[in-house]
C-alpha cells in the first residue's frame, strides 16, 4: 500500500503539490487524472523517491521513504518498476538487450536463464521475433510493449505508468490499456497510471484520483468520477470549454 500524507512541493515560487493526500490501494490499478501542468508526474516521482516533499510524508507498505539514506531507498525501490511515456529504451541496444539489462545488472543468473525470462516477458506482452531489432525499428506501440516487458521482468510489486499511451493512435492506445489490464490480472501488481486518456482510462482503472490545484479533488471508482457532481471534475471529463478550470475559479 502507498500513502501520501499532506504533501507540499514547490519549485521556486511555483507551488505544485499543496497538501496532497492519497491512499493507493494494494493490488489494484489507480489512475491519476487532471489538467496538464497539475503535477501528476511530480506525484509519481514522490512515490518512488525521486523527489522529496517540502513537507509531508510518503509511506510504502507502512514505511516512510522520506529521509531514507540512498542504500535504504534503493532497497524500497526494488519493489518498483516504471514504464515511461517514451518507453525510455536504449537506442544503441536491441530489444533483447533492453529487456535483459536489469537482470544482467542486478542478478547473477546464467545467460540461458536470462534468455528464457526475456522470451517469457516478451511473450506476455504479445511480441515475438523482435529480439534483434533496435528501438528505431519499432512502432510506438511496440516500444510501449517492450517497456512493459522490461518492467515485468523483475516481478515488481508496484508498477508506475507515466502516460503510457502518449502519442499512440486510438486503436493502439486501447490495445496498450487492454495489455495493462491483462498483465495486472495475471501478476497482481499495484499499478499507478498517470493518464489523460478520457474516457478510455475508466475501463482500465479500479480507482480514479482527480488532481487539481495541488490536491486530490476527488477519489473513487470510475463510476463515482463519471457521475460526479463536482463542476471541475465534470468539466474535465466532458471536455467542456466553459467551467471553473478555464475560468480560473476554484
Amino acid at each position: 500500500m502507498i500513502e501520501l500524507i499532506d504533501i507540499h512541493k514547490s519549485f521556486g515560487s511555483q507551488s505544485v503539490l499543496d497538501g496532497l493526500n492519497l491512499l493507493i490501494p494494494e493490488g489494484m490499478i489507480t489512475a491519476v487524472i487532471g489538467p496538464s501542468g497539475e503535477g501528476k508526474s511530480v506525484l509519481l516521482k514522490h512515490i518512488i523517491g525521486l523527489l522529496k516533499p517540502d513537507q509531508g510524508d510518503v509511506l510504502v507498505d507502512g514505511r516512510s521513504i522520506v529521509g531514507l539514506r540512498r542504500s535504504q531507498l534503493n532497497q524500497v525501490r526494488e519493489k518498483f518498476a516504471m514504464v515511461f511515456q517514451n518507453a525510455a529504451l536504449f537506442d544503441s541496444m536491441t530489444v533483447y538487450e533492453n529487456v535483459a539489462f536489469a537482470l544482467e545488472e542486478k542478478t547473477s543468473l546464467a545467460r540461458n536463464e536470462i534468455q528464457r525470462r526475456v522470451a517469457v516477458a516478451l511473450q506476455e506482452v504479445g511480441l515475438k521475433d523482435v529480439n534483434h531489432k533496435y528501438p528505431d525499428e519499432l512502432s510506438g506501440g511496440m516500444k510501449k510493449r517492450v517497456g512493459l516487458a522490461r518492467a515485468l521482468l523483475l516481478e515488481p510489486q508496484i508498477i508506475l505508468f507515466d502516460e503510457p499511451t502518449t502519442g499512440l493512435d486510438p486503436v493502439i492506445r486501447r490495445a496498450i490499456h487492454q495489455l495493462i489490464r491483462q498483465t495486472h490480472k495475471k501478476f497482481g501488481f499495484t499499478a499507478v497510471i498517470v493518464s489523460h486518456d478520457i474516457p478510455d482510462i475508466f475501463g482500465v482503472a479500479d480507482h480514479i484520483a482527480m488532481l487539481y490545484r495541488g490536491k486530490i479533488l476527488q477519489f473513487g471508482t470510475p463510476d463515482d468520477i463519471q457521475n460526479s457532481d463536482n463542476p471541475v471534475v465534470r468539466q474535465f471529463i466532458t471536455g467542456s470549454l466553459d467551467g471553473p478550470i478555464n475560468s480560473g475559479a476554484a
